[in-house]
């Protein structure tokens, strides 16, 4: 695949409580630069940060063009770019998500709160379009978990068994896609 074309993901969930404002969030760039943020202040937990050309001096984190084609992929399977966030549960004190997606010449940008799990999901007023949402993003969470784990290891891996690891990585997605 590996065509030029605008492309871009940017997803959001979070909620400000008791413990201040707590929030996941990443994003793909089209040059494959992904940003990968977690706050929470549990026990005293800090920011963790994951990004490129950043003046904290955060080690770059690219994607190459294996990832961002299986990105679109899993996009374009999913068929998120025909559903409508109208008949969605707003955002409320439980917290937000947030889903932007440009991929070729569309643009879409989802705003809904926060659900705990799939009965959530079914007891929506649109269950099958927040079922699309929802499984797109355990996909995506899977894999940008996986990146982050794998590129920011406590002993670093050599360059080599690091795309050894990203060809499984894209080998099991693939499998478990079928």
């Amino acid at each position: 695949e590996s065509e030029k074309e605008d492309f871009y993901v940017r997803y959001y969930v979070g909620h400000k409580g008791k413990f201040g404002h707590e929030f996941l969030e990443f994003e793909f760039r089209p040059d494959g630069r992904l940003r990968y943020a977690n706050n929470s202040n549990y026990k005293s937990d800090i920011l963790i940060r994951k990004e490129g050309t950043s003046p904290q001096k955060f080690s770059i984190v690219y994607v190459g063009d294996i990832i961002l084609d299986e990105l679109k992929r899993m996009i374009r399977e999913s068929e998120i770019m025909k559903e409508n966030d109208s008949d969605w549960p707003d955002p409320d004190r439980i917290g937000k998500q947030e889903l932007e997606i440009v991929l070729a010449d569309e643009h879409i940008s989802f705003v809904t709160s926060k659900f705990g799990s799939t009965l959530d999901v079914q007891k929506s007023k649109d269950p099958e379009g927040l079922k699309v949402f929802h499984y797109l993003l355990q996909d995506l969470k899977c894999l940008v978990f996986s990146l982050i784990s794998l590129h920011f290891r406590i002993k670093p891996v050599s360059q080599r068994r690091r795309n050894n690891y990203f060809k499984i990585i894209i080998q099991e997605i693939l499998s478990s896609s079928q």
